[in-house]
């Protein structure tokens, strides 16, 4: 039996807030025994792990805990012991203190109990008008809640207060009251129609239902079983709660979401296995203005699909599709495709796109855009893929103007980061970050497309790019080398703006295509062999050649750059070819153009003056001039010049065949630099 102890006023409860740390929490009420305080964490009774000290003690003890509660629960401490007698005192017997005082000390705590207990309940306030306590009689209030009349005595009411909740007001100004059933009715679940989520059960019909039903339908978390394709309707909307809300395929053998139409909205879902996750064909009308987000695929056949269909008039445009991921696909991750005679997608966007293999076998590509002609746009998109795959990123031949800005490609295998099909025309890569073994970009299209900062070790290609202002540091000319086995003709295909040509089996013809053909095109021709087989610059479809001729290419190292204005080529540069040579037998005054190195002139008709033009015209000034008679006649050839009377600062005349002078003009004067005699 314990000894007599003090009951100090209070009431025996208190409670603490755990920080994670704090293991002893101390009670400042007297206890009997350990057995007398009830340890709660939470709402949940706590019967083992603590120690109490202090049992029989008047300021109280301690209960420290073998584990600290985690922090922010709630820990009480709450003294209870039994309301009843377990002494008695003998008739005419001895009278002791300690009992007495025990037993007065155990009434005191059980009514300190009560008075905590009474504490936690609803009652009437002190100063309060009496009111009866009495309840309804049971068959009065069966059925019934309790409430309170005008007079604030007890009484029963209906179940539902029609008047309380017929209407909803939002607080705010202006806010309109509605029917409490309109307001429920602003998001429908899918489990209104008996969708379970539960994993087991098939919620295909159920969902369908609430989607047939309704322009919005919401799915809670769970595991939706689906044995059938769910097919949208135009403007339909099914959100989830994001990767809590999983639709299940039982199989690989149908498409799970089919959007046959257009303006539907599909975001915040895990998607699991299905032939495709989710397919887009324009089958009940156009399939356009599509929305696609926060979409996670897991293990599908094809992840996403883009058909354009079997008619023109239902196209696949203009969808979006924004955080999407595709894991673990069998085939492609994203598939633009037309499996009929419709149109192909065209004008899609998507946008942080991800296909994942995460060590699957996957058989096609990341992204395969198999058909689509116009403006389909993928932007911060990622494929990561196992070794078995065909590519990162795909376009095929029926492709034209499709978009690529930071595109981001990896697999430890040798697949082509992107390739593109022969046939496939204008694409655009910005920013590709290639980290697959194989090829950055192969190109199988024949150069049909624009990069920048993209590909290995080639980072640019920029096709019909018209720059007003370049500065450059490092200028590439791409080059080719040309050497046939015999005589051959080199086609100039305006891929490459060098070609380095040798003739060492046999003479060459280098052919340049027609200059209407080749608008603005730079070429440079050089000879690269030391024989004496030459290279003949000509001209196809019967063009005239460059500056007007066919052009040879005689020596070793010697070059030519011509350029095409549309109408004909024109040499830009050029070392020393042979030189152009003129024949003139019209007797008196000529005045050459200086276009020609060498001047032939016969005066076997009558004399000839050949007056070389002013030194200080532009056409003059540091040109070298050859005049040579090529007959046998009596009569000269005198070589004079305008302003000055001629080379020298003399007519100097050629009398007998063979005879030649060769000047140059200096700006001020013509001199003579060889002359015979």
């Amino acid at each position: 039996m314990p000894t007599s102890l003090l009951m100090p006023r209070g009431t025996p409860r208190v409670q603490y807030v755990a920080d994670g740390t704090q293991t002893a929490f101390p009670f400042p009420f007297p206890i009997f025994a350990s057995e007398d305080l009830v340890v709660y964490l939470g709402a949940a009774l706590r019967q083992t792990g603590y120690l109490v000290a202090g049992s029989g003690v008047t300021t109280g003890g301690t209960v420290t805990f073998a584990t600290a509660p985690a922090a922010g629960t709630v820990i009480t401490l709450d003294r209870q012991i039994p309301v009843e007698r377990v002494t008695d005192f003998s008739e005419s017997g001895p009278l002791s203190a300690l009992a007495l005082n025990t037993e007065l000390d155990m009434i005191t705590a059980c009514l300190q109990q009560v008075a905590g207990d009474q504490q936690a309940m609803l009652h009437y306030g002190n100063t309060d008008l009496p009111a009866s306590s009495e309840l309804p009689g049971r068959a009065v209030r069966a059925g019934k809640l309790l409430s309170f009349d005008g007079a604030g005595e007890p009484t029963v009411v209906a179940p539902v207060n029609a008047q309380a909740l017929s209407t909803y007001l939002p607080q705010g100004e202006g806010a309109a009251a509605r029917p409490i059933a309109d307001k429920l009715g602003d998001t429908v679940s899918a489990q209104d129609f008996g969708a379970t989520g539960d994993g087991v059960s098939d919620d295909t019909v159920a969902i369908q239902a609430a989607l047939t039903g309704h322009a919005s339908v919401y799915l809670p978390p769970g595991t939706y079983r689906i044995s059938g394709t769910l097919t949208f309707g135009f403007g339909k909307t099914l959100a989830g709660a994001g990767q809590s809300t999983i639709i299940h395929g039982t199989s690989n053998s149908f498409d799970l979401i089919q959007v046959p139409d257009g303006y539907a909205t599909l975001r915040d879902l895990r998607l699991e296995n299905g032939r495709a996750g989710i397919s887009l064909c324009g089958l009940t009308g156009p399939c356009i203005q599509n929305s696609i987000s926060d979409i996670t695929l897991w293990q599908p056949t094809y992840g996403l699909v883009l058909d354009g269909g079997s008619r023109t008039d239902r196209p696949c445009y203009w969808n979006t599709t924004v955080r999407v991921l595709v894991a673990k696909p069998g085939i492609h991750g994203v598939w633009l495709t037309v499996s009929g005679a419709g149109d192909t997608p065209n004008a899609n966007k998507f946008h942080s796109v991800r296909v994942y293999s995460l060590g699957a076998s996957t058989s096609g590509c990341g992204f395969f855009v198999e058909a689509g002609r116009y403006n389909n746009s993928f932007i911060d998109c990622e494929a990561n893929l196992s070794p078995s795959a065909e590519a990162c990123f795909r376009l095929g031949a029926n492709t034209n103007k499709t978009l690529l800005v930071n595109l981001y490609c990896e697999s430890l295998g040798g697949l082509p980061n992107v390739q593109l099909d022969a046939g496939s025309v204008e694409t655009s890569i910005i920013n590709l970050f290639s980290a697959a073994s194989g090829p950055a970009i192969l190109d199988l299209c024949g150069g049909q497309y624009a990069a920048l900062n993209a590909g290995y070790p080639t980072k640019n290609r920029l096709l019909q790019t018209r720059i007003s202002e370049l500065t450059v540091q490092a200028l590439r000319f791409d080059t080719t080398f040309f050497e046939a086995t015999g005589p051959a003709t080199c086609v100039v295909d305006l891929t490459h703006s060098v070609y380095l040509v040798s003739a060492w089996n046999g003479a060459v013809e280098v052919r340049l295509p027609a200059a209407a053909a080749a608008n603005g095109f730079s070429v440079t021709i050089k000879k690269t062999d030391a024989t004496a087989n030459a290279l003949t610059v000509t001209e196809a479809s019967g063009g005239a050649g460059p500056d007007g001729r066919s052009l040879v290419l005689g020596n070793r190292y010697d070059f030519v750059t011509v350029v095409s204005n549309g109408a004909n080529w024109w040499v830009v540069a050029a070392n020393r070819a042979p030189g152009n040579s003129q024949y003139s037998e019209t007797p008196g005054l000529i005045i050459p153009d200086l276009s020609k190195d060498l001047y032939m002139v016969s005066a076997y008709g009558g004399a000839v003056e050949f007056r070389l033009p002013d030194p200080s015209s532009t056409n003059a000034v540091g040109q070298t001039v050859s005049v040579k008679k090529a007959d046998s006649s009596a009569n000269a050839v005198t070589v004079t010049a305008t302003r000055t009377t001629g080379p020298d600062g003399e007519a100097i005349a050629l009398t007998a065949m063979c005879h030649s002078l060769t000047a140059m003009s200096n700006g001020a004067a013509w001199q003579i630099l060889a002359r015979n005699p």
